[in-house]
């Protein structure tokens, strides 16, 4: 793919923030973005590299009014040689292509995709900080654009990727966090769009969420939506329970992202030395099992937090606290373990690790 680019002059780019650990999540942006065009029976054209500027739609573009847009969340690290990682997005591309289909838009090849990010990455990289527990995250999306009314897919979409230099997702850092659960709201239904990652899913979470936060909780802890029984996971991240020695986490089923974090946490378990265990968790076996000390640490992971521990866990208006409000063993092993990885200073034997060139 030829990608056009429109480039800055050098005096006229954007001044780099002197702490990057610092920065709010997701509230800055870097001087370049990607776009690519789609018109249907013309396939993905128009491939450019051009200045972060806004978007041009019509009022009656489809994204506004029926909500087709898919998006993705990733990571770009510098290592101390220097190098430009990512961590594992072919992952990243093969769930985008998920949540495209399942949204009825048009998949994108995972060559393009990767090619994408790669010329905007080795463009931007420096904006990537070199402060371990900062990174440069990358937003990938697709939205539709046709401007035209009517419950039906999109005949044009507009593929972009822009960039925004990141602290800690949470204000808490790597300290645990607290959550609250939700048996009034509902997620995601069987059978709906819950393991797609698609911005209606989260729009639905934003009333529970700022209830959450108004009763002093970093984030929300979802039921399943038939019976407010079963966990399933948290607004920003999966969810992982150790209990009895196990690690156990929510099993998917349709209602819950597939996290690449996830994913990489239960490949690791085995050679980490603790037994992973994917099944459906009622919430009140999460509540005995804190209460006769048979679950030892709550964490969740996710590509935002990479891991983050739990210390309280708040249910129908009792707090119950998770090992005493201090960050677990397994939680900071497995952090320890991934953050090592995306920075380049643990050997990469699993192929996860990928060196923009």
């Amino acid at each position: 793919m030829k990608i056009h680019l429109e480039l800055i002059a050098q005096e006229k780019l954007k001044p780099l923030f002197s702490d990057p650990l610092k920065l709010p999540f997701g509230r800055y942006f870097t001087d370049y973005m990607f776009t690519m065009k789609y018109s249907q029976g013309q396939d993905w054209k128009n491939p450019c590299i051009k200045p972060y500027q806004p978007l041009v739609l019509e009022p009656s573009a489809n994204v506004f009014h029926y909500s087709q847009e898919v998006f993705e969340g990733q990571k770009a690290y510098q290592s101390k040689k220097g190098e430009i990682l990512m961590f594992r997005p072919l992952e990243n591309a093969r769930r985008f292509n998920r949540s495209l289909k399942r949204l009825c838009m048009p998949e994108i090849d995972e060559n393009i995709f990767l090619q994408a990010e790669c010329e905007l990455l080795k463009l931007e990289k420096r904006w990537i900080p070199t402060q371990k527990g900062a990174s440069l995250y990358i937003r990938p999306a697709v939205i539709g654009t046709e401007p035209a009314l009517g419950i039906k897919a999109s005949n044009e979409y507009l593929f972009f990727i822009i960039l925004s230099p990141v602290g800690p997702y949470f204000k808490e850092g790597f300290n645990p966090v607290s959550l609250w659960v939700s048996d009034t709201y509902s997620r995601a239904g069987c059978g709906g769009t819950g393991e797609a990652k698609t911005g209606g899913n989260y729009a639905g979470s934003l009333l529970a969420t700022r209830e959450a936060m108004q009763k002093g909780y970093s984030q929300v802890l979802w039921l399943d939506a038939g019976e407010h029984h079963f966990v399933e996971e948290v607004g920003a991240m999966n969810i992982f329970f150790v209990l009895d020695g196990k690690l156990v986490t929510p099993a998917l089923g349709g209602t819950i992202l597939h996290g690449i974090t996830r994913k990489s946490v239960l490949e690791l378990a085995p050679e980490l030395g603790i037994q992973a265990e994917e099944r459906k968790i009622a919430i009140e076996e999460v509540i005995d099992g804190i209460q006769t000390g048979k679950l030892s640490e709550i964490f969740g992971a996710g590509t935002a937090a990479v891991i983050s521990p739990v210390g309280k866990i708040g249910y129908q208006g009792k707090d119950y606290i998770v090992n005493d409000k201090r960050t677990g063993t397994w939680a900071q092993t497995f952090f320890d373990t991934l953050i090592g990885l995306q920075y380049g200073e643990i050997p990469d034997k699993y192929g996860w690790v990928y060196q923009v060139k």
